[in-house]
């Protein structure tokens, strides 16, 4: 038998798909609004697994409080952007050198705010909102993203996440599943 349980977070966050493309025979237009500085109400529902009940769960549900503190710590009322973006450096004109990023173990970088110390407060606000990674962060590739650090975390737990679904709106979503065989 194979048991899997499921938990739910929702974070508000933005973002810019500026590689985005469209055949107008399917999208009915050419409008690439994606490509857009624009926000989502996120929502991130996580699966986990397992082939043996341990006290008779897969896992306990708070098992995942540390996902809802990342999400509300490093994603939610952030701007998600991608260090490839041509846009990046009009976006972040005092980081133009990405040696001055600091990264993060969970796969992102953030502007080293003590470079600019006695910036103006509101630019110093501004550097807080960013969140810089190494992809075009679109649904696909931001629920890898999320699966990937899932993973590696309930892992030492023993506990498998099946697939991560990321919905950037209630109607549009992605889903990733894990390649790796049960626990």
């Amino acid at each position: 038998m194979v048991w899997q349980i499921s938990k739910e977070f929702d974070f508000c966050y933005g973002h810019r798909v500026w590689s985005q493309k469209l055949e107008s025979e399917f999208s009915l237009t050419g409008c690439l609004a994606c490509r857009h500085l624009h926000g989502h109400q996120g929502k991130v529902i996580v699966h986990l697994q397992s082939n043996v009940l341990k006290d008779g769960m897969v896992t306990d549900f708070h098992h995942l409080n540390w996902f809802k503190q990342f999400l509300d710590d490093t994603l939610d009322h952030k701007f998600i952007i991608d260090i490839h973006d041509p846009l990046f450096e009009t976006l972040l004109p005092h980081f133009q050198d990405k040696s001055e990023l600091i990264a993060h173990e969970a796969g992102y970088h953030t502007p080293d705010l003590a470079r600019i110390q006695d910036a103006p407060e509101h630019v110093r606000e501004m550097y807080e909102g960013y969140i810089i990674v190494d992809f075009v962060p679109t649904s696909e590739n931001i629920s890898t993203w999320l699966m990937e650090i899932i993973a590696r975390k309930m892992q030492r737990l023993g506990v498998k996440v099946s697939h991560v679904e990321f919905l950037e709106t209630p109607k549009s979503r992605s889903v990733v599943y894990s390649d790796k065989p049960y626990m």
